[in-house]
């Protein structure tokens, strides 16, 4: 099957987001955790802080991650025609 220029296009955003996404993730999971040990040495509700941000903050910015893609590529899906439910 030849992809049209369509396809291509729908693609390329999608791979765009999908890698910005996996850019945030990883930031948030390996750099911000890292980092935080030395910035943030205090403790909160008898926690160090670092601990208690990189168990629930990075929680919360998965959260908002999967909530964007799945908001982006519904849109994205009825623009290029491609939603569920929808026939060509």
């Amino acid at each position: 099957m030849q992809l049209t220029d369509k396809h291509r296009e729908y693609w390329s955003r999608n791979l765009r987001l999908t890698a910005v996404l996996l850019a945030i993730w990883f930031v948030v999971t390996f750099v911000v955790g890292y980092l935080a040990r030395d910035a943030f040495s205090f403790n909160f509700l008898g926690w160090p802080f670092a601990f208690w941000m990189g168990a629930q903050g990075s929680l919360v910015v998965y959260v908002v991650i999967i909530w964007y893609y799945a908001r982006y590529m519904n849109k994205l899906d009825q623009e290029y025609g491609v939603a569920e439910g929808e026939e060509e």
